[in-house]
């Protein structure tokens, strides 16, 4: 979008999260000022421990860092052609982590809090907004995440005449590297897959026999957990389940899951193969905290250190931060909102990142990007054509505005549920995109589904290019 130096009234950007922050960005570098409403710094969340805009409360990693055959990837890519200031702060606080996108948490958002700061066209306010926008605030952006305050959203659902959704979301536990017992544990990626700033050798991995994994499901299972209280039947997000959820629903779930121990070889013993596997991630850009992947939790915080403690080569391991639990809202999408992100019922206020319904980091701050630019073209007088549904862009926001899963006991009714960014979201190729490549005998299976996920990258990142030069 083309920098406008003209004098316009401020939009109102509702919350410093990833979203809040890529729109509030996205706004003043089309030339219109903005105004950053934050809470962070008056009221604290359920989550968060620091005021920083742009702060990451659960991992620490952006997902793959594959444009061309990876749905998030192509998301990272798209994003960087637009200019996200989230992408920019994230490539700037790379740590290694495999084939992943991961960074240092304190690093990317001090980055993010020193651009916002900075830039000449928005103002940033420590405030809690406690309910919708005054209607003098004609164009204003939503964006306070899955942690929205109580008081506005109560406003939002007297305004919608709709009960929020939500779901349960939990965090996993940060250890201090010197803590981790590496006689026991070794170094190396899945595959010895090499990614962005990485050397194939970017996880620590805790190698678990038989006896010692059925052990630490029971353990896992009886361990003291904290309660739904008044949210009891709030259902979780498949993408983001406590690992003893996961562990209550089969004794080898975890096996097939987090701890899955192919592609892994134990360095101090190579010749056995372990039984499952515990895998950490780098999380910031020293090396001394690593992330347990895959271990959020419910469990409490006495219950957390025993039960952990219980994995080989983290029997005197201390923690940086402890696993948790947070209640996550969503509003209904595809009833309320239009193809802009814009309330049906109020013109010019616009929601944006997961409070929409879509699920990770990129894809909430993709959905500030556009929320901003949206909004930013509708002060400009100006029209932006959606993007098309074969980006991720597009994909996302299709989803989001009309996407549903059909409810097997009640055919017929809409059930909406978060989503992160992925294949299936996409439109299907046009027939014959996709051709036997020369010399290659077999072309089915594994190696057509790869064939396809290329193919539709590159038809999503050539369609983006497109749309925002147009």
């Amino acid at each position: 979008m083309s920098k406008d130096t003209s004098s316009h009234s401020p939009i109102h950007v509702i919350g410093g999260g990833l979203a809040g922050s890529e729109a509030a960005w996205q706004i003043a570098e089309a030339g219109v000022p903005v105004v950053l409403h934050e809470m962070r710094g008056v009221r604290g969340t359920d989550a968060h421990k620091t005021d920083g805009l742009a702060e990451l409360v659960c991992s620490n990693s952006f997902r793959s860092d594959d444009a061309t055959s990876n749905a998030v990837g192509v998301l990272h890519a798209e994003m960087r052609l637009a200019g996200s200031l989230i992408m920019k702060a994230a490539d700037a606080n790379q740590v290694p982590a495999g084939g992943a996108l991961a960074v240092d948490r304190d690093g990317f958002s001090d980055a993010v809090t020193a651009a916002i700061a900075g830039h000449p066209l928005i103002t940033v306010v420590r405030e809690e907004v406690c309910g919708l926008p005054p209607r003098e605030w004609d164009l204003a952006v939503i964006a306070t995440g899955p942690l929205t305050a109580p008081n506005l959203a109560e406003s939002i659902r007297q305004e919608t005449g709709a009960d929020a959704l939500a779901f349960f979301d939990a965090i996993a536990p940060i250890v201090y590297t010197e803590t981790i017992d590496m006689d026991i544990c070794w170094y190396q990626s899945r595959y010895d897959k090499v990614g962005p700033g990485g050397t194939g050798k970017d996880y620590i991995n805790c190698p678990m026999n038989e006896e010692q994994y059925n052990a630490f499901i029971d353990a896992l299972v009886a361990g003291d957990k904290t309660g739904f209280k008044e949210w009891e039947g709030t259902p979780y997000f498949d993408g983001c389940l406590p690992i003893e959820v996961m562990a209550e629903r089969g004794r080898e779930t975890l096996r097939y899951g987090p701890m899955k121990p192919m592609g892994l070889t134990n360095a101090h013993n190579p010749a056995v193969k372990a039984y499952a596997v515990v895998q950490l991630r780098q999380d910031n850009a020293l090396g001394t905290l690593y992330n347990m992947v895959g271990f959020q939790t419910k469990l409490k915080y006495g219950a957390q250190a025993e039960v952990f403690r219980m994995i080989p080569g983290l029997e005197n391991a201390e923690f940086a931060r402890l696993g948790g639990l947070h209640r996550n809202t969503y509003i209904n999408s595809p009833t309320l909102l239009d193809g802009t992100l814009t309330l049906k019922s109020r013109p010019g206020l616009r929601f944006a990142g997961q409070i929409t319904g879509c699920e990770g980091y990129v894809e909430s701050a993709s959905i500030g990007l556009l929320a901003g630019r949206f909004a930013a073209a509708e002060r400009k007088g100006e029209t932006l054509a959606v993007p098309p549904a074969t980006t991720a862009f597009g994909a996302l926001l299709n989803h989001i505005t009309g996407g549903h899963i059909v409810s097997d006991d009640e055919p017929g009714k809409r059930s909406f549920q978060p989503m992160n960014v992925n294949f299936g979201l996409f439109p299907p190729l046009d027939p014959g995109a996709i051709t036997k490549p020369e010399g290659v005998k077999r072309f089915r299976g594994k190696e057509k589904a790869a064939a396809k996920k290329q193919a539709t990258a590159a038809r999503a990142l050539s369609d983006c290019a497109a749309w925002l030069n147009g």
